[in-house]
């Protein structure tokens, strides 16, 4: 099963910084259809007003390499600014994401002081989440998409980015819990019992939180019974009867250790 993804109002919400420049009419539709997007030296008008049609057409590519291009031709102009934002915007939109990144963490080290800097840091935080695979892949995104979501959290706790990127850590949390049971689940079809032992821990410890923790609990049970620990075994069941006493996992889990001790008594 692929990730779910959550794709944020938020962030869709940026398409209003594409604003065109007052005062100046948008290309011909015929003349927008023979001219190159980039190398073509424009007034700085006709290259973002350009570039927001391309936008509003949904033809994100063009959208990008023209907001580029008001950058590299009028790197001073008020709009130049902007124009890096939006390029960066246009490439998530466009689901190239690494260029996405590239862009934003160019607008952040020119422009860190900005007003729109908490938003870039979370297009990039966005820009990895949205690459984020299924549990069978190497899961080096899901971190460095854990990572870029706490750095929104820590440094604009109180923005509205940050309340979507607490969001997204729990999905990320969950999600990489899921990468961990299915290793864990892994190990013991090779009867690899102290390998699952480990992987199920990892789950209880790092992943407190996620949905995947009375499963754990269950798993570890059955591990630690392979093992021939009883003791732990006993303290699993517990731990899962005491947070999680109606669910299925606990009724097996205190079934497998019935088999072992006849005298134990539910929680």
């Amino acid at each position: 099963m692929r990730f779910s993804r959550v794709r944020s109002s938020v962030l869709l919400a940026a398409i209003a910084l594409a604003l065109p420049l007052a005062g100046c009419s948008s290309v011909s539709g015929a003349k927008k259809g023979k001219e190159n997007n980039r190398y073509v030296a424009r007034d700085v008008d006709t290259l973002y007003n350009a570039a927001k049609d391309r936008l509003d057409q949904r033809r994100f590519a063009e959208a990008a390499a023209l907001f580029d291009e008001v950058e590299r031709q009028h790197p001073y102009s008020v709009w130049a600014r902007r124009a890096q934002l939006m390029s960066a915007f246009s490439y998530y939109m466009s689901h190239n994401y690494p260029d996405s990144i590239q862009a934003a963490q160019r607008f952040l080290s020119i422009h860190p002081g900005n007003k729109d800097a908490p938003y870039a840091l979370y297009l990039v935080a966005v820009d990895y989440y949205e690459q984020i695979g299924d549990v069978n892949r190497d899961q080096k995104i899901s971190l460095q998409a854990l990572d870029a979501m706490g750095e929104v959290i820590r440094r604009y706790p109180d923005s509205r980015y940050a309340t979507d990127a607490r969001l997204k850590t729990d999905l990320i949390n969950d999600h990489l819990a899921g990468k961990e049971m299915e290793v864990g689940r892994f190990y013991q079809r090779r009867h690899d019992w102290l390998a699952s032992v480990i992987r199920f821990r990892k789950v209880i410890d790092t992943y407190q939180t996620t949905s995947h923790v009375p499963e754990a609990l269950m798993r570890l049970t059955e591990s630690y019974l392979e093992l021939g620990i009883l003791d732990e075994a006993r303290r699993s069941t517990a731990v899962l009867g005491a947070n999680y006493p109606g669910s299925d996992w606990y009724k097996h889990a205190y079934e497998l250790i019935q088999k072992k001790d006849p005298d134990l008594k539910p929680s």
